[in-house]
């Protein structure tokens, strides 16, 4: 299946030619550290060009072929002196990637010394410069304050930059496995598939229900050992007791069957039909597969929604598989605490995500019934209207509220009526996706890269929070 977390970037630090020093060495040092620290793989340039540095624009020509030989998905353009601004703008504008800018802080000036290097790098100085050339280019790029080498900032900025590609990568490459048709009374679930793909390059695999529940029961009837196992797996963490062995064979059977389908069609999320399909041909509701398939690494959206599906992906890459999404209802509003809200659906949740695991979390009626654990949330919906497409991402705390049925968790906002006032006002509807962690500006900053799509909040400012 698709590897949310998978981040390839390909390293050019870049150097000034008429200065005689440079910092390769510490970069490439700390370089090295952070993409252990931060499971990244690198690409470097060391044999691509003389130096090991992009200095050159027959350097970047070089550099450009090696990273796309190389299938990088970003380009990290660290200065070791004050760098080649032109060079550095024609390498990111021909590889065409999320690109990361940032330099080490210079050591406190020299003074005068017999050999005239009293600022023998001007980092700072350079990185304004590049900055300029990437914007004539019209390269996007993320920067990183110029800071000291053992800084947390640039831990934290190049931990951030690899969940912003994650996340953009994850647009980027959606492939939507839609799973039968939109229960009709859904209208709220429209989307536009001609548009998806010519603006974004989003594809739509619609998967008919004839060919889902055939697959599913030639898989009943053929893989039994198979099927055992599934259950067998879900047994170890989940309480299915409630259930008739008939129906977690039917639920085991659509697992296999249904993720067998998204591996054919090469879909990296699904959006799924969940009132009828496999009620109507198995008997089984398919609100807790939902959940199995997204802790699988199989993401979906319920109700056949496409847009949230797509969203679910962009989320799942932000968070670099640290945490499960949970697709949600936006339901009711806190009893007693006016800034609450109960995000809820009858029973898909990822059981990885659930607050008790003693007991076992239950299965009831082929649902979910287990409230999920809190902490930092941030809730991600895709909307689109009249041929304009927007990302609404914000945060939110988990916090306590009254039980409830399926799978749940009360958030607590800094401002609810003013959230409340943004999905009723659009373009977003009642579905939306949550992910543990404080992501909403990975989540905008992704969006410089994925195309004709802008950033939205609660607040729905245009300011750095967006």
């Amino acid at each position: 299946m698709y590897d949310f977390r998978k981040c390839v970037i390909g390293v050019a630090p870049t150097r000034r030619d008429m200065f005689r020093r440079s910092r390769l060495d510490e970069i490439m040092q700390k370089t090295a550290e952070l993409a252990k620290r931060h499971d990244v793989d690198l690409v470097t340039i060391d044999g691509v060009t003389d130096e090991g540095l992009l200095v050159s624009n027959s350097d970047a020509a070089k550099v450009a072929k090696h990273f796309i030989a190389n299938e990088v998905d970003a380009v990290f353009v660290p200065h070791a002196n004050f760098g080649q601004e032109e060079a550095a703008a024609k390498l990111c504008a021909s590889v065409n990637k999320p690109v990361l800018l940032w330099g080490p802080r210079d050591p406190a000036p020299l003074g005068i010394t017999n050999q005239g290097e009293d600022r023998p790098f001007d980092v700072q100085c350079g990185l304004f410069a590049t900055g300029k050339a990437l914007l004539s280019y019209n390269v996007p790029f993320t920067y990183v304050e110029n800071c000291f080498l053992d800084s947390p900032v640039i831990d934290e900025g190049f931990s951030d930059f690899a969940r912003t590609v994650c996340a953009a990568k994850a647009f980027k490459s959606a492939r939507v496995g839609q799973l039968s048709l939109r229960p009709r009374q859904f209208l709220t679930v429209k989307y536009n598939e001609s548009e998806l793909l010519e603006k974004f390059g989003i594809e739509v695999v619609p998967i008919g229900e004839s060919e889902i529940v055939g697959t599913i029961k030639k898989i009943l009837e053929d893989e039994q050992d198979a099927v055992a196992e599934k259950i067998r797996q879900w047994s170890e963490r989940i309480d299915l007791s409630a259930e008739s062995e008939e129906n977690k064979k039917s639920l085991a059977a659509s697992a296999l069957g249904i993720t067998r389908l998204a591996e054919g069609y090469g879909c990296t999320v699904l959006a799924g039909e969940c009132w009828r399909m496999l009620r109507t041909a198995f008997g089984v509701s398919s609100c807790f597969l939902w959940g199995a398939l997204t802790d699988d690494g199989v993401p979906v959206s319920c109700e056949t929604d496409v847009l949230g599906a797509i969203g679910t992906g962009v989320a799942m890459g932000a968070a670099r598989n640290d945490s499960r999404p949970f697709f949600a209802d936006i339901t009711i509003r806190h009893p007693t605490n006016d800034n609450a809200e109960l995000l809820w659906h009858c029973g898909p949740f990822p059981v990885s995500l659930a607050k008790d695991t003693q007991p076992k979390p239950k299965v009831m009626g082929c649902k979910g019934q287990w409230e999920i654990r809190g902490g930092d949330v941030t809730v991600v919906r895709m909307g689109s209207l009249n041929g304009k497409y927007t990302m609404f991402a914000d945060e939110a705390k988990g916090t306590d509220g009254p039980k409830t049925n399926g799978n749940y968790l009360w958030i607590e906002t800094d401002n609810w009526p003013m959230w409340e006032r943004k999905f009723v006002t659009g373009p977003y509807i009642h579905h939306v996706t949550g992910i543990h962690g404080k992501l909403q500006a990975v989540i905008h900053e992704a969006l410089k890269y994925m195309g004709d799509i802008g950033p939205d909040c609660a607040c729905g400012c245009s300011c750095d929070c967006c």
